[in-house]
């Protein structure tokens, strides 16, 4: 049986609404960041926060395939029901303890609410993200001309999500890190990425 402070830990962890998307993904089959960031559109650098996370606590493993892209697994699978029941409390005077109960059922009720709201407009951003992704998609069909290669195309969609360093692209893109370096200067000299310390953002019309 998992002690108090470990269930507590893993409830923080699956407290988070994308991760327990991505727990359900992978217990499906073993994925890779861009797949995970294409199948519930959530940026690549979320995705590879939450999946280091969940690889820390050993709730995920990883291996990296022969093309370089690291795939991740789960580890530990975990099916967790959480039910949240009202109390009823039956007393034949007041006291502090049913004030004190009282309470706690009015904060429950907040908290359901509270997250009813946020799923909702998690949802919503969904929707909006897919939308978000199909024009990306579309952009990148349409205008070949500006890419030179697949490889190309897909560090571009992956910055469009998020201003991203070099490992980060390399985990989000599968791409090693010397060729994702080149694809960066190219992009650079042509304008269509700026580079802000460690990390590259697009630029100018080209990510708006």
């Amino acid at each position: 049986m998992h002690d108090a402070a470990e269930v507590a830990r893993l409830l923080d962890i699956l407290g988070n609404r994308n991760r327990r998307r991505i727990i359900e993904l992978l217990r499906q089959k073993p994925c890779f960041v861009t797949e995970i960031s294409d199948t519930l559109t959530i940026s690549p650098k979320a995705v590879i926060d939450h999946l280091q996370m969940m690889e820390r606590e050993a709730i995920l493993a990883s291996q990296i395939d022969e093309r370089r892209r690291k795939y991740y697994y789960l580890a530990n699978d975990i099916l967790i029901n959480v039910s949240l029941k009202e109390a009823r409390i039956v007393s034949t005077m007041p006291s502090e303890d049913d004030e004190e109960n009282e309470q706690l059922r009015k904060s429950v009720g907040m908290l359901g609410r509270m997250i009813r709201a946020h799923d909702q407009i998690l949802e919503n951003l969904e929707q909006i993200n897919h939308d978000i992704e199909i024009k990306i998609n579309d952009i990148a069909r349409n205008h070949k001309d500006l890419f030179r290669s697949e490889r190309e195309i897909t560090v571009i969609i992956a910055l469009s999500h998020d201003s991203l360093t070099v490992p980060e692209l390399e985990q989000a893109t599968g791409i090693p890190g010397g060729d994702l370096r080149r694809i960066l200067a190219q992009f650079e000299r042509r304008g269509l990425v700026k580079r802000v310390q460690d990390s590259y953002t697009l630029r100018g019309v080209h990510a708006e």
